[in-house]
């Protein structure tokens, strides 16, 4: 049975969720301050559907975007997690929009011709 979107993720439905192994959601609790699951007796964590939007927003931001720590940590101070939330939406979007296929497309061939026209002129 899947569980609702309001639904509290251990750790491992958590990781699976944000495509991280859970050594990494441990790591970034020590690197954020504001990544802060709820801990139950054991320590074990549970992760709330804003924990879940402001990791993705760090995910996305790490990993897809290339930034460094202190960058996303600074980002956080400066813009406060509403920021990292928005940015974690940028997440669910896996598809790219229709449109933005077609101007790839263009832009790669705008660069295979202008490729094709150095190699002409630096051939002997």
């Amino acid at each position: 049975m899947a569980k609702g979107p309001e639904a509290f993720r251990t750790i491992s439905e958590a990781a699976d969720e944000l495509n991280v192994p859970q050594h990494v959601l441990r790591f970034w609790e020590t690197k954020f301050t504001f990544i802060r699951p709820m801990k139950r007796a054991g320590g074990r964590r549970f992760y709330r559907p804003q924990d879940i939007a402001v990791i993705a927003g760090v995910r996305r931001l790490l990993h897809d975007e290339g930034w460094s720590i202190k960058a996303v940590q600074a980002v956080h101070k400066e813009s406060g997690v509403a920021r990292l939330v928005e940015a974690g939406r940028a997440t669910k979007v896996d598809q790219p929009t229709p449109g933005a296929s077609n101007a790839l497309q263009e832009r790669l061939q705008e660069l295979q011709a202008a490729k094709a026209r150095l190699d002409a002129l630096l051939k002997p």
